[in-house]
């Protein structure tokens, strides 16, 4: 299972107009291989499940011209496809609408995984172990989670970031 790094290889070798990449794949991911074949002239369209600001904005950083959720209608990848050949960059408009819905949102994708593990109810302990940290940077992060939120407790915490969608990935 060398599906990246296979995929690098295949492109450098065959230089195709397009290549429709997957986000996570063994070896390399779909954005490695992405910044890898800048300089060709191979367009590379994004099709993945994951609907991550953080993906997205690296798709976008490093010049990815299409970028579509894989529950897309099948026409639309060919619309995307086609419009790609011919210079264009298309970016799924749910993806664009959730992004810019939490553009301002201040949390870290970590400080996500806490607060959603608190509206899970789980204690520190719990949280500490389901997200592979220590007790006390798990009480770190909750310390930082109730400063950037402004709220008095992990509940009115969890409330608030539900309230402005910071916990939609």
């Amino acid at each position: 299972m060398h599906y990246g790094e296979s995929a690098l290889q295949d492109i450098l070798r065959l230089k195709p107009d397009v290549a429709i990449l997957d986000i996570e794949m063994p070896k390399r991911t779909g954005l490695e291989v992405a910044e890898e074949i800048q300089s060709l002239n191979t367009k590379v369209i994004i099709l993945t499940t994951f609907a991550r600001q953080n993906y997205f904005e690296t798709a976008v950083r490093i010049g990815v011209q299409g970028y579509l959720l894989k529950d897309s209608p099948t026409d639309r990848l060919t619309e995307t496809i086609n419009a790609v050949v011919k210079g264009a960059t298309v970016y799924d408009p749910e993806l664009v609408r959730h992004v810019l819905r939490t553009e301002n949102n201040p949390l870290t994708e970590r400080e996500i995984d806490v607060l959603q593990a608190i509206a899970e109810g789980k204690r520190t302990s719990a949280i500490a172990e389901a997200v592979f940290l220590s007790q006390g940077t798990v009480r770190n992060y909750i310390s930082s989670i109730l400063s950037k939120t402004g709220a008095q407790s992990r509940i009115e915490a969890v409330n608030i970031a539900k309230k402005h969608q910071w916990m939609n990935r």
